[in-house]
């Protein structure tokens, strides 16, 4: 009677094998591929074995912060939380409409699309049914790549874009109600907030998707229906997965990492309610997340410091009422109102002045050849809401970003050295005069800060001569 090799295999249990004892047999039997075709399923003598026992409870961040955010129900939140929590979701999905047709998003749309896989949830405005985690990151690329989503002014990151993109896809998969989706938003804003504010506001060179990819997991996990210990791990596994460059931001790396949060966080949640672990202190351990990114300047106390006192999607979301950089608009604003109360043409003035707390020195600007340069540019914002008297979502447009009038300006535009600060003395109008023009000078002032309790841009001012006795001003809140 032939002997049966599995015989050797006691029934129901996993195949102990050394190394000496893989190698040797994968030798034998002719190759690795003919002894894992042998034996299905082997583990290294000495690995860890999983069972169906919970973790155990210990104190840990990531613990203690999951217990928080997975117990928070949607009657706990304030009112004024699931209002922004729609808007998230509103701009999310304005943003990526023009995010659809940007390149950097269509390339890896189509990489997603031929790839395919299960068909679990929908890629915005295009219709294709993919993976989840595939589709949260497609999503979240289109929104980010149009530069016109959200901002959580006190981290400067688009949290709401990976919260949406991840939220609604997920949702969509497992039939979540409208009050589930909105209760992970807020939680899911509230992780990333905490985070980012723990690292206390140095990142080490890495972009701001290291911070909002806890938003997302977070949020996946809640709609996911992961246990407290579950979400924990995944949130350990987002610690220990997420990456990106800050100079990124400048390129289509920016839109890169967005995916990349979305895509990790339902990766980490998936794996999590399916059992996989890792570090319980992953975060605040001496050679774990905070202590990384933070460089060793985290406040590790304060990511569980007053939980539920205040939500941070309340105090720190802001929504763009223009597209770009977030930093940009009191400086924007207050342009368009010099041009507005001057009057002075665009192709009268010499000289654009700008000072205020954020405005330190500005090199010499050139007209930006696309969207990505243009929305990350100080000089193209200024010089088109002089020469328009606006700034909207037109100047996202390449007819805009290649307006003739806009380019000369562009080359004018100057850092006013001055006193900053609120209710600082202001220095009086430039008079600097083009050769064989009239007299002209503009002078814009921005001041703006982003207090702890919330957004709060105090008024813009600037002043627009046409000549040096004039002194028309304008102020406006933003």
């Amino acid at each position: 009677m032939a002997h049966d090799r599995d015989a050797d295999k006691p029934a129901g249990r996993t195949l102990i094998l050394t190394r000496r004892d893989l190698l040797q047999r994968a030798f034998a039997a002719g190759g690795v591929m003919s002894i894992a075709a042998a034996w299905p399923v082997i583990a290294f003598a000495g690995e860890r074995q999983q069972d169906d026992r919970r973790p155990t409870v210990s104190p840990n961040l990531a613990l203690r912060l999951a217990q928080f955010l997975n117990r928070a129900q949607f009657g706990d939140l304030p009112p004024k939380a699931i209002e922004h929590a729609k808007m998230i979701i509103a701009s999310t999905l304005a943003s990526a409409a023009p995010g659809s047709l940007i390149d950097s998003a269509r390339i890896v749309r189509e990489l997603v699309k031929e790839r395919g896989g299960k068909p679990e949830a929908t890629v915005w405005f295009d219709g294709a049914k993919l993976p989840v985690n595939e589709v949260a990151r497609v999503n979240a690329m289109l929104s980010d790549a149009a530069a016109s989503d959200d901002s959580d002014l006190r981290n400067v990151a688009h949290t709401g874009t990976t919260l949406a993109s991840t939220s609604l896809a997920i949702g969509e998969s497992t039939g979540a109600t409208g009050q589930d989706i909105l209760s992970a938003i807020v939680t899911g804003y509230e992780a990333a907030g905490r985070i980012g504010e723990a690292l206390s506001g140095d990142r080490q060179g890495f972009h701001a998707s290291v911070i909002v990819a806890f938003g997302g997991v977070v949020a996946a996990a809640r709609l996911l229906g992961l246990t407290d210990e579950q979400m924990a791990h995944a949130i350990g596994l987002t610690a220990t997965t997420m990456g990106g460059l800050g100079i990124g931001t400048n390129s289509w790396a920016r839109e890169y990492h967005a995916g990349n949060a979305a895509l990790s966080a339902v990766n980490a949640a998936l794996a999590a309610g399916r059992g996989y672990t890792v570090n319980e202190d992953m975060l605040e351990a001496p050679r774990g997340f905070l202590a990384v990114f933070g460089g060793g300047k985290a406040d590790s106390e304060s990511l569980t410091r007053e939980l539920g006192k205040e939500w941070d999607i309340v105090t720190h979301m802001a929504i763009k009422l223009a597209p770009g950089a977030h930093a940009f608009h009191p400086s924007v604003e207050a342009a368009v109102n010099a041009a507005r109360q001057s009057g002075v043409p665009p192709e009268e003035v010499a000289k654009i002045l700008v000072t205020g707390p954020q405005i330190r020195t500005i090199g010499r600007g050139q007209p930006p050849k696309d969207l990505i340069e243009a929305i990350h540019s100080l000089h193209y914002f200024l010089a088109s809401a002089v020469a328009d008297k606006d700034f909207s979502w037109v100047h996202a447009t390449p007819g805009k970003i290649h307006n003739p009038a806009a380019a000369r300006l562009i080359g004018l535009v100057e850092a006013q050295s001055a006193t900053t600060g609120v209710g600082a003395p202001r220095s009086p109008s430039s008079l600097n005069p083009a050769p064989g023009s009239r007299a002209q000078s503009m002078r814009q002032e921005a001041q703006g800060r982003a207090a702890s309790s919330g957004a709060t841009w105090m008024p813009s001012t600037a002043r627009c001569c046409r000549t040096p006795g004039c002194q028309r001003s304008a102020s406006r809140r933003s």
